[in-house]
Order: structure tokens, then C-alpha cells, then sequence
């Protein structure tokens, strides 16, 4: 251990020593900065980089104006979507998952498995279980920043009460089900 720290303080004296000519002397820094720059006109103050990088991925999306994949129109269902909301009921448990439609992995998630859910319920599969997994996915969807998805339930499933409290939980934490139509800007 004690030759690593020989050799660290080695590599920094040599550091070090390489920079010392490229640092300049007080005077020289201050004599430098005394004289104002010239002042940019305007016109050069206000100009537009020709090249712009988004560094906000989701900023496009928000606006509505962000590719939306369509995939196949065969396919069921739709991939027209930034966010998807799935809703599933298993034998034992009920989950809920928001996919994005760049990452097959699931964005957020919350299922009657977590044991936080888990103890505050008597049954992990009824309708207050649904309604609790509604409430602690809006949750989380809020604190993520998506507050707008798609969400399509098999048509024969919708008019369960287990469904009907899911999505009347996650339109009561500030989510909304549906997204806006992609804008199209002329070029």
C-alpha cells in the first residue's frame, strides 16, 4: 500500500513540475485583465448557433413534437405511444407497469409484492389491492415527471371494478390516461 502512495505522490510531482512554466506570474494576469475587451455588436450577441443539441431527451416529448414509433398496424397493441401503462392480475398479486417506447424494460413500476404495499392490505388480488397499486404508481409517476400516458385494457377486462378503481386511482394522483396527437411542424 505503501509504494501505491509513493507512486501517486511521484505522478503529481511530475504533474506538478510540467505545469510550473505555463503558470504565470501575478502582475502578468492582473496587466492582462485591465484592458477592457472590445464590445460585440448586436447582431453577434443574438446569433443562432447553426448546430443546436438537444440535451433534454424528453423535452420533444412533452411538447408532443417527438417521433412517435408506429410499428406494424397489424400489431396489437399500438406502438404509437411515449409512455404505456400496463395493468395485470395475476392469481396472487396485481401489478402495474409504465414502458417507455424506447426501452422494452419497464420505466416504474408497483405491485401488491412490495412489502410496503403488501402489509397494508388484507388480500393481495382485491379491488383495494388494485386501488392501492393505482394510488403508489401515480405517485411515483409524479415524482418522475410523466404525467401522461397511454393506457388500452383488453376490452373485456375494462368493465371489472378492479380495473374501474386502477385507473379512477391513478386519474385521482394527477395522471392522465391518454396522450396529446403528435404536432406536426412544417420544415
Amino acid at each position: 500500500m505503501v509504494g501505491f502512495f509513493n507512486k501517486v505522490n511521484h505522478h503529481l510531482w511530475l504533474l506538478c513540475r510540467s505545469l510550473k512554466p505555463a503558470l504565470k506570474p501575478a502582475r502578468w494576469l492582473s496587466a492582462a485583465t485591465s484592458q477592457p475587451r472590445p464590445r460585440a455588436s448586436a447582431e453577434e450577441e443574438e446569433a443562432v448557433k447553426p448546430t443546436f443539441v438537444n440535451r433534454n431527451p424528453r423535452n420533444l416529448e412533452q411538447m408532443a413534437l417527438a417521433v412517435k414509433d408506429r410499428g406494424w398496424m397489424t400489431t396489437w397493441p399500438h406502438r404509437e405511444f411515449y409512455h404505456r401503462l400496463v395493468f395485470s392480475r395475476t392469481q396472487h398479486h396485481v401489478m402495474a407497469e409504465v414502458f417507455s417506447a424506447a426501452r422494452p424494460d419497464p420505466v416504474l413500476s408497483a405491485s401488491t409484492r412490495e412489502w410496503a404495499v403488501k402489509q397494508q392490505l388484507a388480500s393481495t388480488r382485491c379491488v383495494a389491492a388494485c386501488l392501492a397499486v393505482g394510488e403508489v404508481l401515480a405517485q411515483r409517476c409524479q415524482q418522475a415527471g410523466i404525467t401522461r400516458m397511454v393506457y388500452r385494457c383488453i376490452p373485456w377486462q375494462y368493465r371489472s371494478d378492479a380495473v374501474q378503481s386502477f385507473r379512477k386511482a391513478m386519474k385521482g394522483g394527477g395522471v392522465t390516461l391518454s396522450e396529446p396527437r403528435r404536432k406536426y411542424v412544417g420544415t
